[in-house]
């Protein structure tokens, strides 16, 4: 690192778990996030405060007015663009000293492999089951960590699946793929902060994971109810008749 790096990461260097060598694994890592919307732009926007030298940014649509109220990465001037363009300026303006990589199209399961083999963690921003689900096999199968958040109305959600640790469920473990639609926030509303919440935990989970500080959030689901601001946490287990699990374990 160069003085001009000491200085601006200096209050996450004086954390005794990261220190310079943490910080050093943070700029010479890669994070794949997917999606920029209301989760999206929370994490990112932490991500490249914190370092993370190599952000791979996902998304297929464009910015509407309807997403300013909690896509905080976005601007009115952005209206129109593609988000994952919007979102790189926007992180740029944080941090230039950063690489940051984008993808404008909706990737297909051969194309998230090939970008998934070359990250360290990828994190579902994402607003509908069948990239969930396709995120969390491809995860599986390269054994990468994948950082998973939900919100919606007041209710938010947030774990790691990491393949990596024997007997670690999987999303599969836990939602049925029955081709059931997500809920939106579009058809049911969600409170803006939430994501903000949501979505920064994210953060500190992928940060926690590149770094290998602490006690990752793998095995547990984080459940806030932020209309009375409580907490739950469910232990997660692995299914033992997983389709997933049962084909990549063997990998």
């Amino acid at each position: 690192m160069n003085d001009q790096q000491l200085l601006r990461y200096s209050r996450q260097i004086l954390l005794p778990q990261i220190d310079i060598n943490g910080q050093q694994k943070l700029l010479n890592s890669h994070v794949l996030i997917i999606g920029l919307g209301g989760l999206g732009s929370p994490v990112a926007s932490y991500l490249a405060a914190s370092g993370v030298g190599h952000l791979i940014l996902n998304d297929d649509d464009t910015v509407e007015l309807s997403n300013l109220q909690r896509q905080i990465v976005h601007g009115e001037h952005d209206v129109g663009r593609p988000k994952v363009e919007s979102a790189k300026n926007s992180l740029l303006a944080i941090n230039s000293d950063i690489c940051i990589d984008t993808i404008t199209t909706r990737l297909d399961k051969q194309e998230l492999l090939e970008h998934v083999a070359n990250v360290d963690v990828v994190v579902d921003c994402s607003d509908n089951f069948a990239t969930r689900f396709m995120i969390n096999e491809v995860t599986q199968q390269l054994k990468i960590p994948l950082v998973s958040g939900a919100a919606i109305r007041f209710d938010g959600q947030v774990t790691v699946y990491d393949a990596r640790q024997q007997g670690s469920a999987c999303y599969q473990c836990i939602y049925q793929d029955n081709g059931e639609p997500l809920q939106t926030c579009s058809e049911s509303g969600v409170l803006s902060p939430l994501l903000g919440i949501i979505g920064s935990m994210q953060a500190v989970e992928t940060i926690k994971l590149i770094t290998n500080v602490g006690q990752s959030l793998a095995g547990r689901l984080m459940i806030l109810d932020a209309l009375t601001m409580s907490w739950r946490e469910i232990t997660l287990r692995q299914d033992p008749d997983c389709p997933i699990c049962q084909k990549h374990q063997r990998d």
